[in-house]
């Protein structure tokens, strides 16, 4: 059975977790797969958003405790190699690629899945979903990125209560802190997430491209900066096809098509 499995419907890819007896919990073979997928769909340019997602019942429910387990034999620094290895290049694939992301989260997200969830652009939550960030449960410290994205999503406070507490917060919580974008009926996030990456898809993707490097970069600028980086973003999406066909359309009266160029 593959690892993850790639899926892909005209301009939308779904990337999918496959390892469903185990709550999709991550060993070495399914990060590396994850990692190596992740980038082929960021360097497609047929694709114009992307859905990640969990195989069966969960969404994804962090590090395989068993090869870790194993893997502390050999020494803490060669276990954790994984983190530069697959937890970042991952984490950092979602955040950065040229295109939006969407999760659609069933069951179990936690520790590294969560981070996989916020690291995506927009999430869909199944109504009973589980969430935690776990890792103060086993004596570990925040990895893949939850760091820098859980304090971004519910502020800073709520975050170091989730992170050191390990309390296991409920999709209607993730709403009301505004980390989710939508939830939905269990059993259908993803039938509802690949509707919103339609959506997306369909949409200015390389204008979606540079508001995703704004918001990434924006807390390392002060506000001279950000309206510098605003500036030269702003040119280059005025410059795209894209944008002139848009005004014209609306000068028409008509619906704009975006081309993502």
């Amino acid at each position: 059975m593959e690892p993850v499995l790639v899926e892909r419907h005209d301009a939308v890819a779904t990337v999918t977790i496959n390892r469903p007896e185990r709550r999709n919990s991550l060993n070495t073979v399914v990060k590396e797969a994850l990692r190596d997928a992740l980038a082929d769909v960021a360097a497609d340019s047929g694709v114009r958003a992307v859905v990640l997602t969990g195989a069966g019942e969960h969404f994804c429910a962090g590090q395989d405790l068993k090869e870790h387990a194993d893997g502390l034999g050999g020494g803490a620094a060669s276990a954790f190699t994984t983190v530069a290895d697959h937890y970042a290049p991952i984490v950092r694939s979602l955040a950065t690629m040229p295109k939006p992301v969407v999760a659609a989260v069933e069951g179990n997200c936690v520790g590294a899945g969560l981070g996989f969830a916020l690291a995506c652009d927009l999430r869909v939550i199944a109504a009973d979903a589980t969430l935690a960030t776990a890792f103060s449960s086993i004596g570990l410290t925040c990895d893949s990125g939850l760091s820098y994205t859980l304090p971004r999503a519910v502020g800073e406070a709520r975050a170091r209560r989730l992170v050191l507490l390990a309390e296991p917060f409920t999709s209607a919580q993730a709403l009301a802190w505004g980390i989710d974008h939508d939830v939905s009926d269990p059993g259908v996030t993803l039938v509802a997430a690949t509707r919103l990456a339609e959506r997306l898809a369909a949409g200015p993707t390389a204008a979606y491209a540079e508001t995703k490097l704004l918001l990434a970069e924006t807390w390392s600028r002060d506000l001279d900066a950000a309206l510098a980086a605003e500036g030269a973003a702003q040119t280059r999406a005025g410059s795209t096809d894209d944008h002139a066909n848009a005004v014209t359309a609306f000068l028409s009266k008509e619906r704009p098509v975006f081309a993502g160029r």
